[in-house]
């Protein structure tokens, strides 16, 4: 380091000191390759952007690589369909974050966009995993066992009480060996033989009291199809997957903590490359579930519309909601990485959005429950009158390059019905009769008329414009409190607006009395559908496109929308709806 160069300042993530510390000692020759391995029995989730932004971020910190590594290991529950997904979400979550090192012979698979320095599958290795089985059973420290399922949970014993060994623990080499191979060429009924590792059934660590590393399973695979009726186990695939790669540091989340002194036996056992396995906590988030069997649930008993339900924490659902890649990342950032298990609040993740889409997001107003208006004092159109009034509205405050655009005004008008009351209490400040608000953009408007129907709701109101007032401020100094925004009835396009709220109606949704199972807690008014009324800028908009519709939230166009018809989800509101009404006791 030079002289006149500021010191490196110590990174505060715990992973990250290990690493640098490694490289200070010459561990690994400075060398920095992570690996993402999920199981494609599922769509990922929130929790494994966490992993995604973690194990990429560090290889790019410390220039390095990351693999892209399936973990399909488990025929039975995995799926092309799954595979694809994932790397959909690996793509779109570091979209726009910077390439990691190039790798200038990049491995079939990996195309320009690809965040990954290597695309693989633990099926790449099912030949060699089992050849170090028989290296395994050929020293002695593996065995063929005809325990069932139920006789090895039996005998496995407790934390405080030991093991007992199984009977068939000491069959010679030349045995294990010859029922091995016959294991793998389908001479045994599934489940009725496995292959153990041989390590100590007295042992503290419950993992280590002979393991299962492999069972007959007859299923066919994505992609090795039948050439195997034999599967590893994943304590027995994950070390050495991670020693054909070569990794450095295998991050994992902090349940395998007490499975890293197996990972450590099979590798030192094996006399093979050994990385550095090192765990952190997973991610908890309130008001929903980040289990992928309870999400398949969902999806098979058709609670939610599929995977990528916008209700969903699916990746696939939060970028169907709204949500951006980078406020994903930013929301990985801000709850940093740890060692302590614990829940993050939902509003986190929320102002993450808000954060990123204030910024970039243009405005527009649209009302989402219309009650019409008439200025009984605007001039009425008429045959080859004059186009209708147009007025400035800026695009985005946050954005001085965004400009403005024209908004149509006219007599008739569209406001929320959430902005008039008829008797208000004292402090209302938005429309009532006699009261005056302003309209933004545009006018102050009075309220001089309630119209009812027959059972007594109000359908209509009439009012008065002050043409004094254009641009919101009145020339005589008077104030007013409230504004609201509107849409000209004669301008305003029809659309379908999805209100989504959170997946479950409590907090901690599988904190349940006994008996019972989390699907008490999803909450019922997760999902509004609505007729909206926008202005007419908005017809143009395309899939994906994100908006902020003025005092209503951040909204998005959904891949429902056809020609001719709109449909937009509310990525989230303007403010932490949920913390208000818990303050509240509701």
């Amino acid at each position: 380091m030079a002289a006149n160069e500021p010191a490196p300042v110590p990174s505060t993530n715990f992973i990250h000191q290990i690493i640098e510390e490694h490289n200070r000692s010459g561990k690994f020759e400075g060398r920095v390759c992570t690996r993402f391995p999920p199981e494609p029995n599922g769509y990922l989730h929130i929790g494994h952007a966490k992993s995604i932004c973690l194990n990429f971020g560090t290889a790019r910190k410390y220039g390095g690589t990351c693999n892209l590594r399936f973990d399909d290991t488990n025929p039975e529950k995995e799926e092309q369909e799954y595979v694809d997904s994932i790397m959909n979400d690996v793509r779109w979550v570091l979209s726009d974050s910077g390439p990691l090192t190039p790798n200038p012979s990049p491995p079939e698979g990996r195309g320009a966009n690809d965040p990954w320095d290597g695309i693989f599958y633990a099926s790449d290795y099912f030949d060699q995993l089992y050849e170090w089985a028989i290296v395994l059973i050929k020293k002695g420290k593996a065995f063929v066992c005809d325990q069932t399922p139920d006789q090895v949970r039996e005998t496995r014993g407790t934390p405080n009480k030991p093991g007992t060994n199984s009977p068939f623990r000491d069959r010679s080499v030349e045995e294990n060996l010859r029922l091995f191979e016959g294991m793998k060429n389908g001479e045994f009924p599934d489940g009725s033989r496995t292959l153990r590792a041989k390590i100590d059934m007295a042992h503290p660590n419950i993992n280590l009291r002979d393991p299962v590393m492999y069972r007959i399973l007859r299923a066919t695979h994505h992609r090795t199809g039948d050439k195997w009726c034999i599967y590893a186990m994943y304590d027995y695939a994950h070390g050495q997957s991670d020693s054909i790669e070569k990794i450095t540091h295998s991050i994992c989340t902090l349940e395998f903590e007490h499975h890293r002194p197996l990972y450590d036996w099979f590798i030192n056992e094996l006399g093979i490359y050994h990385p550095q396995q090192i765990e952190f906590s997973r991610l908890n988030l309130t008001y929903t579930v980040m289990s992928k069997r309870k999400l398949l649930l969902l999806v098979k008993d058709k609670l939610v519309a599929g995977w990528d339900d916008p209700r969903m924490p699916t990746i696939s659902g939060l970028r169907r909601r709204g949500y951006t890649p980078e406020a994903i990342r930013a929301f990985c950032e801000r709850i940093g990485v740890s060692k302590y298990e614990g829940t993050i609040e939902m509003a986190w993740l929320e102002d993450a959005l808000r954060d990123d889409l204030n910024k970039k997001a243009q405005r527009r107003m649209a009302v989402l429950r219309p009650l019409k208006v008439v200025i009984e004092n605007y001039p009425e159109g008429g045959e080859g009158e004059a186009p209708a009034e147009l007025l400035d509205a800026v695009n985005n405050p946050e954005d001085a390059s965004a400009g403005t655009r024209k908004v149509p005004f006219g007599r008739e008008l569209y406001i929320e019905r959430t902005d008039f009351m008829e008797d208000p209490p004292k402090g209302y400040f938005r429309l009532a009769p006699g009261k005056e608000v302003r309209l933004r953009w545009a006018y102050f408007l009075k309220c001089d008329k309630v119209i009812k129907d027959a059972s007594g709701n109000v359908v209509e109101l009439r009012c008065s414009y002050d043409p004094a007032t254009k641009g919101g401020n009145a020339p005589d100094g008077r104030k007013v409190k409230g504004t609201i925004h509107w849409v000209s009835a004669e301008h305003a396009i029809a659309a379908e607006v999805r209100l989504y709220d959170h997946l479950c109606k409590v907090p901690f949704p599988e904190d349940v009395p006994e008996g019972k199972d989390f699907l008490v807690n999803l909450n019922p008014t997760s999902l509004e559908v609505v007729t909206a009324m926008l202005e007419p800028s908005l017809k143009g908009a395309v899939l994906g496109e994100k908006f902020q519709f003025e005092r209503m939230g951040y909204f998005s166009v959904d891949k429902d929308s056809a020609a001719g018809k709109l449909v937009f989800n509310r990525a989230v509101t303007l403010a932490d709806t949920w913390a208000k009404l818990e303050k509240k006791g509701k």
